[in-house]
């Protein structure tokens, strides 16, 4: 039989180098200024707030470092009713917020039409003037001799509300729920805004299909609308309800000395008294008691996708 020649074999082909990926940095470069200004405006005086926490001394002699954590038990002690009226004013106010503020949410996504962007502009309109121009305009609405409170004496709501410990008498200025009030007018449109957001994402083919399903219109908002709409609704109510737990504003011009929350004894002692160590660990335990609470709330609500 003849000799069977091998081939030779194929020399081994040149080694690719992979290609070099363009502008893998540019993400980088473009997070940096938004990092440094996470940095500067809030990394760095969260941090110096926290050294002026655990200090000691006075504003004439000057403050030091003395690790004196007991500043925090001695804040929390003395002024945890106003920390407890905080987060009642703003849970009332973020209720309040949900019960307006949904419907007219629904209204603009599914049923506004062309009317639709005049809405909304009518919703972020308070935007164009102050805060304090449009709290202020809440001591005129509710002052004793509005029209406001004259209905409300009609109706015989104050009985109510004097019975709650919500109002004192026939006045509803210096009262809670003048700050309440102030609280839920303000911050309204931090629930809208997220609420028609997630409500306008919903497919109206799912609103045909449980129609077709012979489900009724409370069923078809129960069973599909309201749980596609849950991150507006986490995102509404903790829009709400963070900035109205700080605030001091409402409580400073509609309220009374018995109706002060916690922003305002902050304002107090920074301003007033001069009392920083007092004023940092107040800031601070308020930070941590929001944080806390929005932790368990959004892992009890049941989702992440927030708006």
């Amino acid at each position: 039989m003849a000799a069977v020649t091998e081939a030779p074999p194929l020399a081994p082909a040149p080694e690719k180098k992979p290609p070099r990926k363009r502008g893998r940095w540019t993400p980088y470069w473009l997070l940096l200024p938004g990092i440094l200004w996470l940095i500067i405006f809030f990394a760095l005086p969260m941090i110096y707030q926290g050294s002026t926490s655990i200090q000691t001394g006075s504003l004439e002699d000057g403050y030091k470092v003395t690790w004196h954590f007991s500043t925090y038990w001695d804040a929390v002690s003395e002024y945890w009713p106003q920390f407890l009226r905080s987060g009642l004013y703003a849970a009332a106010a973020t209720i309040l917020c949900l019960l307006l503020g949904y419907p007219l949410a629904y209204l603009i996504a599914f049923r506004a039409g062309r009317w639709r962007n005049l809405i909304m502009i009518l919703v972020i309109a308070p935007f164009f003037t102050s805060f304090l121009i449009r709290t202020l305009a809440w001591k005129t609405i509710l002052a004793d001799s509005g029209p406001v409170v004259s209905v409300l004496n009609t109706l015989h709501v104050l009985d109510v509300t004097n019975w709650l410990g919500w109002t004192s008498g026939d006045r509803v200025l210096a009262t809670p729920l003048a700050v309440v009030c102030g609280l839920t007018y303000n911050f309204l449109p931090f629930m809208v805004l997220p609420l028609y957001t997630s409500l306008e994402r919903i497919d109206g083919r799912l609103h045909e299909a449980a129609g077709d399903l012979y489900a009724k219109p409370f069923t078809t908002f129960r069973k599909v609308t309201f749980p596609l709409s849950m991150p507006g609704v986490v995102s509404g109510t903790l829009l709400t309800f963070i900035p109205a737990a700080g605030d001091y504003v409402n409580a400073e011009l509609l309220g009374s000395t018995d109706t002060r929350m916690i922003g305002n004894v902050i304002q107090t002692q920074f301003l007033r008294i001069l009392d920083y160590p007092t004023a940092a660990a107040l800031s601070f335990v308020l930070m941590a008691a929001i944080l806390a609470m929005v932790t368990i709330y959004i892992r009890k609500s049941g989702t992440e996708d927030l708006v």
